[in-house]
């Protein structure tokens, strides 16, 4: 039996001189640019892990863009979350949560920062890149690169 555990992404985008501009987070372990990240954990949703793991690790508060999804019914008496872009399965690694392979359930949130300045300070390094630097960085994992394209196109 295979262990799968709810995680959160971040791809947080800001407007600079008419350019769009995504902030990735260099992953210590994983030696790669990604979105902030990571799991969710037992007292929060998935928007909350969104917004929380950009702050730590990116120092940056946020604005969660809604990703595509059907409009609630009128009437719905339940609290409705921010939609994520995508959910998808992968296979993770030993981490800090769980000392066994497991897969990750990934949401994946685009948002906006609410200032280019950093409003606390970052776990990780970061750095803002253009739509070319995300085509050409080498250090961007594939799947993010592909991720952050498809954002750009529709932002």
């Amino acid at each position: 039996m295979v262990t799968k555990e709810p995680t959160a992404s971040t791809f947080v985008f800001r407007r600079e001189a008419g350019t769009w501009l995504t902030a990735l987070v260099w992953h210590p372990r994983l030696k790669c640019w990604l979105p902030s990240g990571g799991h969710v954990e037992n007292t929060e949703n998935t928007e909350e892990a969104a917004i929380r793991e950009a702050r730590e690790e990116t120092g940056l508060d946020i604005l969660l863009l809604p990703g595509p999804a059907a409009p609630v019914p009128a009437g719905y008496p339940h609290k409705v979350l921010c939609a994520p872009w995508w959910i998808t399965e992968m296979g993770a690694s030993p981490d800090s949560h769980t000392a066994s392979r497991h897969v990750h359930v990934d949401h994946v949130f685009a948002a906006v920062a609410s200032s280019a300045q950093a409003a606390g300070t970052p776990a990780h390094t970061v750095r803002w890149f253009s739509r070319d630097d995300v085509t050409e960085e080498p250090g961007i994992s594939q799947d993010s690169r592909l991720q952050v394209l498809e954002l750009l196109a529709r932002i």
